[in-house]
């Protein structure tokens, strides 16, 4: 009897991941979750420079006694429509810690922000990206509780860890104790895995039966109306004794699994894996591009930080050309970024930036009210392992001109949508926001520099006052994005080509080989006037001026040159 290669590669994915289950029942409950989702219908979206995400809660815009899913419907209808064509919603679920990062239930959305009909609604005029958190669940969850009960269906989904074990070798992302001691039902104490805090209770995919609710989790966020899907912090999903318990061969046999049952029924379902890990790591998730859709480009903060603050794009063009030398699998992308609910990652530019350039991002940081999260290396010393800090903040200086604080954050933005990828912008990047020292010292935790809540009204009236700062930044960048838009050039199947600058400038040149059309993309990361010599001439797609070779860029100025031609070898 012949098996179709989609249910062989199922089979051959269970021997591997559960060689003592019985791999024909596991498969046999996956058919059955799969023919639950199979959707009546079909669409196809394009993954072309018309895909711009925006990054945001869903109570990131408010209004007092509103739906805040409601609410920011609203607002996205009026402020980003025909400019943002994806909205990346962070955990909508009901949570009880890390700002929605531990969840209650994944079945369920926050009755504080709305219900499943509101996220449809947004649905029908946004794609959506929806968060899947699986690495770990909420301890108040049905599943931990049941477990702490002795409820037989939850006792193999967490992790019970003999305390006295060694556990230097793993990789930790926080300073907080791997394992966390929890009370019985039966008086006795558990040890339990928690990777991340004592309120993330790490899964077990080690049992089949997580491995199931992951998957239907995964076929119900589709059906949802997600277009694609963020793993977040998935490089932790498989534990081994005596291993990093990171990366691990089970943890890229689990999303290919995933991959391939979404490719079943939802062929257009994107998956994003969060790696916040040095290059080579991150990269690992493409696979042979059945694997990951798109990485996180986890260098690109930093380093365009570092650039504009330093003056000086070396380290970035250093990196970028590094790209040019490896081939990635046909069909993936970036997902290129500068800001996010996070913090600026420090791990990714590890064999990138010295100890020394490191270390003047850190003092910059702290300079302008940031602060820095720290992580427990492998021999008990500690390391800075993310900057928290809001973007514009960390570009800006106390008291300077806002017009060019304006310009600095349109030359940094300028190099993240010019770059091969698809761009994704945070909520507070597109609407000209700050530190928000408040909430920071408030809740005593770092992220919160950079989580405000913004009013809906307040803001409106900020982006409607042409001369405020908010209204400023918004017009910039959007005027880059929808010029972006329209050229081929920048969409992610363009080739790339970064090119050799004086330090002071950095340009990419993004050619589409179907539409022909060329676009050299060069940004001024100081704040004086530079010389720019480059031998071809098009015209500014910015400015509408024609360009013949050679022009004055004012301090942080961007240019793309539109070449209708290849230029002369």
């Amino acid at each position: 009897m012949n098996i179709s290669p989609h249910k062989a590669f199922i089979r051959d994915t269970l021997a591997q991941l559960y060689p003592q289950a019985d791999h024909q029942a596991i498969a046999a409950k996956i058919e059955q979750l799969i023919q639950r989702w199979k959707p009546k219908t079909q669409t196809t979206i394009p993954l072309d420079q018309s895909r711009i995400w925006m990054i945001a809660y869903g109570d990131s815009i408010c209004a007092q006694g509103e739906n805040p899913l409601s609410i920011l419907h609203q607002f996205a209808k009026l402020w980003l429509k025909g400019t943002i064509s994806d909205i990346h919603l962070l955990p909508m679920f009901p949570w009880t810690s890390d700002d929605g990062f531990s969840v209650v239930d994944y079945r369920q959305v926050d009755p504080h922000l709305g219900q499943w009909s509101d996220i449809a609604a947004l649905a029908g005029d946004f794609n959506l990206m929806f968060d899947f958190v699986i690495n770990h669940i909420s301890q108040q969850s049905r599943w931990f509780q049941g477990y702490l009960h002795g409820e037989p269906r939850y006792q193999n989904y967490f992790i019970n860890a003999d305390p006295d074990e060694n556990y230097s070798r793993i990789t930790r992302p926080r300073t907080s104790p791997l394992l966390t001691p929890f009370t019985l039902k039966t008086g006795e104490t558990a040890h339990i895995w928690t990777t991340f805090s004592a309120d993330q209770i790490d899964l077990n995919f080690r049992e089949p039966e997580v491995l199931l609710e992951s998957i239907d989790i995964l076929l119900e966020y589709a059906s949802r109306g997600a277009q694609a899907i963020r793993l977040d912090a998935v490089g932790f999903l498989w534990k081994e004794k005596n291993s990093r318990c990171i990366h691990l061969p089970q943890t890229h046999q689990v999303i290919k699994l995933w991959r391939a049952i979404l490719e079943e029924i939802w062929p257009d379902c994107l998956l994003i894996t969060e790696t916040n890990v040095p290059h080579q790591e991150n990269i690992s998730y493409l696979g042979a591009g059945d694997e990951a859709h798109m990485v996180y480009q986890f260098p690109l903060p930093p380093l365009t930080l570092h650039a504009c603050l330093r003056g000086n794009a070396r380290w970035l063009r250093q990196w970028a050309q590094s790209l040019e030398q490896e081939t990635f699998p046909a069909n993936t992308t970036f997902f290129n970024f500068l800001a996010s609910h996070d913090g600026i990652g420090l791990r990714p530019v590890e064999n990138i930036l010295s100890t020394e350039e490191k270390a003047f991002l850190v003092s910059e940081v702290e300079r302008k009210q940031g602060r820095i999260s720290w992580r427990t290396n492998p021999d008990g010393s500690q390391s800075p392992y993310e900057m928290n800090i809001n973007f514009l903040s960390a570009l800006s200086e106390p008291g300077e001109a806002p017009d060019t604080q304006v310009a600095r954050f349109a030359a940094a933005h300028a190099i993240l949508f010019m770059l091969q990828g698809v761009p994704a912008i945070y909520y507070h990047s597109l609407l000209g926001s700050e530190n928000d020292i408040a909430g920071l010292n408030a809740s005593g935790i770092n992220r919160r520099i950079n989580r405000e809540k913004l009013d809906f009204a307040t803001t409106h009236q900020a982006l409607v006052t042409p001369e405020s700062r908010q209204a400023k930044i918004y017009a910039a960048l959007t005027t880059l994005l929808r010029i972006r838009q329209q050229h081929p050039a920048f969409s992610p199947a363009a080739a790339q080509q970064v090119l050799t600058l004086p330090d002071a400038l950095f340009g990419v040149k993004r050619h589409h080989q179907t539409e022909e059309e060329t676009v050299y993309g060069i940004v001024n990361v100081t704040g004086a006037s530079q010389t720019l010599f480059l031998p071809v001439t098009g015209t500014d797609l910015l400015t509408g001026t024609p360009f013949n070779g050679v022009c004055e860029l004012a301090g942080w100025q961007t240019i793309w040159i539109h070449v209708k031609a290849q230029p002369e070898a």
